[in-house]
């Protein structure tokens, strides 16, 4: 329904959650030329890129990045932003999952304020991230976009993962029809 609706032109539809990027390697095997293996330090520990994006069916892609955890304050702040970029005139969906931070009382409090922006927010149905769309943008970076060679440092895997979403809807896209 929410999707008719946007290809009607009522709204735009913007699917909303965030993403952990560290050197700890998602992919488990990868393939080599025969005596040449590639081997990559294993990091129990590292530092985390968190990611928080709202991607449209579109193309479009508003996100946020942070070194530090992902608190309330953090996507509040990223709702501020993407609200802030939005054109006042066009009314936005924000589809969500049901995480604590996003039912809080600081977020909750902050809905009205957004809702005068025309930004709606929209809660999916508990333990259903496969409806929200921007899941698939998340792992397609994770195992088929990122070069192993982005996790031999932090700041080489934080380059790639700004390159990565900077060039989405250009560069690379993903087909959602």
């Amino acid at each position: 329904m929410l999707q008719e609706r946007e290809d009607l032109g009522e709204h735009e539809l913007y699917y909303f959650d965030e993403s952990g990027f560290s050197q700890s390697s998602p992919v488990p095997y990868a393939w080599s030329p025969i005596g040449q293996p590639f081997e990559m330090t294993a990091y129990s520990h590292s530092r985390r890129l968190n990611v928080l994006g709202f991607l449209s069916r579109a193309g479009k892609l508003v996100y946020h990045t942070s070194t530090e955890p992902v608190t309330t304050e953090t996507v509040i702040e990223a709702f501020d932003q993407f609200v802030a970029q939005k054109d006042p005139d066009t009314f936005a969906i924000v589809v969500l999952d049901n995480a604590s931070m996003h039912r809080s009382k600081a977020f909750r409090r902050k809905i009205m304020e957004w809702m005068s922006h025309r930004v709606h927010l929209v809660y999916l149905s508990a333990y259903s991230p496969e409806l929200n769309l921007i899941e698939i943008l998340w792992r397609q970076m994770k195992y088929a976009w990122l070069p192993l060679s982005a996790y031999l440092s932090f700041d080489h895997l934080s380059k790639e993962v700004c390159r990565l979403l900077d060039g989405y809807g250009s560069e690379r896209t993903i087909n959602f029809e």
